[in-house]
Order: structure tokens, then C-alpha cells, then sequence
């Protein structure tokens, strides 16, 4: 929230100052002023009470903004097959104003079809009952759904090679998926492959995302998913090298055109 942020600078108090006075680590405030975290409306009354904003009409207007900012989303219903940090994930994705994305072995999340999606869950490292299945087939099949809104994010992915030579689900399924990625290219959306004839590239080690968010207060955010769980990285210095591994992901990768052209190849070889 913003508007803390700006109280807490007209109090002349750092965000290390602030989270010693409440007893609370520093990265609390900064979750909190940039985004990263809804505050309970009782620590939004703690931090007034620091700043020394005694005005009724700004402490409520505040304390409301809060209670707003805690609704939950529509993936709240599915938190018992979502990592918390994954849950987290998709709340910001929704608030984002850009997504950067880079895969290395499948098509990103956002852009995958039902099939396929059912597929890649089906096929992954946890063993899970149909029912499980399902219920993350919907988080995934309505995390789309914000690709279709008036404000929707700009959405920029780059896929290595592999992601279209890797059959999964089998011909029928990959070669819908390709028909549908094809199709996405358009609008808010680029999609570009580094093909394999480029050998080793920045993000050979694995895939990831970066958020971009509207208000210029805030920062990006790199995420990646793993085995062992999902990371989020938020320091400036560390977000910035991801940024740079994709604008050279996206200096080696083919051309949207040239993209487009190996998909409806790709196509042609599965039928």
C-alpha cells in the first residue's frame, strides 16, 4: 500500500525504524508497502498509531482499504491442493501488469490446453488420486481466465525447442496444443522459441517468471517452480538478473514470425 509507504516517509521513520518500533522484521514493511502481502487491518491501525495519523476519516479509509485488499480470490477454495506459496503465486499473477516467461521443457501454464494441462499434472512427481487432479486441472484452466479481462497483463513467452518436441498426452493432444499456442500469438500475447540450433543459452538451467506490476512503487518479482517447492525472489539486484537473462532469451530466440512458422512445422510433422 502505497499510501503507508507515504505516511510512514512524512513520519521521517526508514522501514528499519518502523519495524523496530512494532517489533517486527524489517521485510514485513516492505511486503506490505509494495504488495506483497494484504495487511490485517490491525496492523494497518499499529502502523497509523507509529506514524501518528490521529484523523478518523484517512484511519478509515485505510483500515478499509485493508479489509479489501484480504478478500479472497477465487483460488481460496482450492488451498487444499495448493502450496501456500503457490496460492500466493497466483495472487499476484492476477494483479500483474506483465509476465515474462521462460520454459524450458513445456508450455507455459497460461497457454496450455485443457489435454495437455490433464497430461503434464497426470505425468508429474506427485502421485495423486483423479479427484486431486481434477481440482488442479481447474486452478490451472482458471488462472487463464485473466488473459480475457479488459485489463489483462501483457504476457511475453519464450520456449526452448524442446517444449514443442516433447510429446506429452501423445500426437492428438501436443498437436491441438500447438494449434492453440499458434493461435495465442496475437494481440498481448508473444510467444518466441529458442531453437536448438543455439546450444547453450542464459536459462539452461532452468525455467522461470518475472511480474511486472502497474504502480511504478513496486517491483518486480522472479518465481520458479520446483520438486522441492516454489521460490520467489524479490531483492532488486536479484530480480534484475532475471530480467536480463530473458531480454538475452529473447535476443537469440526466433523472431514471433519465424515462431509461428516452426509451430505450423511442428504441426504438419504430428499429423
Amino acid at each position: 500500500m502505497i499510501e503507508l509507504k507515504q505516511l510512514r516517509e512524512s513520519a521521517e521513520l526508514t522501514q528499519e525504524q518502523a519495524a523496530d518500533r512494532l517489533d517486527w522484521h524489517p521485510t514485513k514493511i516492505f511486503r506490505i508497502e509494495t504488495g506483497r502481502t494484504g495487511p490485517h487491518p490491525n496492523d494497518v491501525r499499529a502502523m497509523l498509531d507509529i506514524y501518528g495519523v490521529t484523523d478518523l476519516g484517512p484511519r478509515e479509509a485505510l483500515l478499509q482499504l485493508a479489509k479489501e485488499a484480504r478478500k479472497r480470490g477465487w483460488w481460496y477454495s482450492y488451498r487444499d491442493v495448493l502450496p501456500s506459496k503457490y496460492e500466493f503465486y497466483i495472487g499476484m499473477e492476477s494483479e500483474a501488469s506483465s509476465i515474462r516467461t521462460f520454459e524450458l521443457a513445456v508450455v507455459p501454464g497460461l497457454l496450455q490446453t485443457e489435454s495437455y494441462a490433464q497430461a503434464l499434472i497426470r505425468g508429474g512427481p506427485l502421485e495423486l488420486e483423479d479427484e486431486e487432479i481434477q481440482r488442479r486441472l481447474e486452478v490451472r484452466i482458471n488462472r487463464q481466465q485473466l488473459l480475457t479481462r479488459p485489463d489483462r497483463p501483457q504476457l511475453w513467452a519464450i520456449l526452448d525447442e524442446a517444449a514443442i518436441r516433447r510429446r506429452i498426452g501423445g500426437p492428438e493432444v501436443m498437436r491441438t496444443q500447438l494449434q492453440h499456442l499458434e493461435r495465442s500469438a496475437q494481440g498481448k500475447t508473444t510467444i518466441q522459441i529458442v531453437p536448438f540450433g543455439v546450444g547453450a543459452h542464459p536459462a539452461t538451467t532452468g525455467p522461470f517468471i518475472v511480474l511486472g506490476f502497474p504502480r511504478p512503487t513496486d517491483v518486480d518479482v522472479a518465481y520458479m517452480e520446483t520438486i522441492g517447492g516454489n521460490l520467489w525472489v524479490d531483492k532488486p539486484e536479484e530480480v534484475e538478473q532475471y530480467s536480463t537473462a530473458f531480454d538475452h532469451l529473447r535476443a537469440v530466440a526466433l523472431s514471433p514470425d519465424d515462431t509461428r512458422d516452426m509451430l505450423n512445422t511442428a504441426i504438419k510433422e504430428l499429423s
